[in-house]
């Protein structure tokens, strides 16, 4: 009898310890890890005095790079950057999308907008546990563009710069009220607006093209308003359509690559076929070519966009 209690005993512990070693290797994530995931995983949406933003953190066990996103003129958070946002977070960064105007609480026109906004989202950014530190890039588009240029230059630790329809230089900004005010600079510093290239003579046939393309020709070369990209070392990856007709952007996109190359490694991705909205996510494929906003075709754009997206991705793997 003693015989049979002692073999069931030893049954019993190696059940229990068959038992356990299923639980081992089924085992759900420490508390820490599976706190880290529950809550610090989730979207958030920031809406202080000082940052109006979205947050959208990938969706993994350990930390990773961090991308701050900048939208267009559009202002607010605008859909085509969340769309950009989203996809950049499902490839695995934690991706900070900020609004610099037009949202609730800020202001209204591109004009004076502070550049610290993005002092605080880096901040923000940086200080995440989930987000290294030391590979955090910038992500902008046109207006967003130019913006994460001028930041870049004032923010060493910025690892990698994606620049779509970018300008080499800071602009007088928008005044959307058109009431014949003239526009003040799109951006301030410490209270003082900042340097800022004033628009050209107005051509009807070209439009709001010709305000950009007659300033650039007519400004001085040593103008404060050149966005000094020489000031950062971050590899840049520049994208332009060669039929932009909001702004000269593949011109603009020379000018920085010859200033940033002394110090940066610079890729331009020019799409002589393309328009303004030559970056970004690709949307669904067009049926047939029609003409698009702000130049080339939706076919041209799409092109582009399809072709450009992996290569951003890619630079973005191999630079953070």
């Amino acid at each position: 009898m003693q015989l049979l209690r002692g073999a069931l005993r030893r049954l019993s512990l190696l059940a229990l310890m068959g038992v356990m070693a299923a639980c081992m290797h089924s085992a759900p994530m420490p508390a820490a890890d599976a706190e880290l995931t529950a809550e610090v995983r989730e979207d958030q949406q920031l809406r202080t005095e000082t940052l109006y933003a979205d947050y959208f953190p990938a969706r993994a066990a350990s930390a990773g790079p961090g991308i701050l996103l900048l939208g267009g003129s559009e202002g607010g958070l605008g859909s085509g950057a969340r769309r950009d946002a989203l996809a950049l977070r499902d490839h695995g960064y934690n991706v900070l999308q900020v609004s610099f105007y037009r949202a609730p609480g800020q202001l209204e026109n591109l004009e004076r907008v502070p550049l610290e906004t993005f002092d605080h989202a880096l901040a923000w950014l940086r200080d995440r546990q989930e987000v290294e530190a030391g590979h955090i890039g910038i992500y902008g588009t046109s207006k967003g563009a130019e913006a994460a240029l001028i930041v870049a230059s004032r923010h060493p630790e910025i690892a990698a710069i994606v620049a779509a329809a970018p300008s080499s230089v800071s602009w007088t900004g928008i005044n959307w009220a058109f009431d014949g005010r003239p526009a003040e600079p799109s951006w301030s510093l410490n209270g003082e607006p900042y340097p800022a290239v004033p628009y050209g003579a107005w051509d009807p046939e070209l439009g709001l093209y010709s305000l950009y393309a007659n300033g650039l020709a007519e400004m001085d070369k040593t103008s404060a308003a050149i966005i000094p990209v020489e000031q950062t070392d971050a590899p840049m990856l520049l994208i332009c359509g060669g039929m932009d007709m909001l702004w000269p952007s593949c011109e603009m996109s020379e000018q920085i690559q010859a200033r940033a190359s002394a110090n940066s490694d610079v890729t331009l991705l020019a799409y002589p076929e393309a328009g303004h909205f030559v970056a970004g996510v690709p949307a669904e494929e067009p049926s047939e070519a029609e003409d698009s906003e702000y130049g080339g075709t939706t076919l041209s754009n799409y092109a582009s966009q399809k072709d450009s997206w992996p290569q951003i991705l890619t630079f973005l793997d191999e630079t953070l």
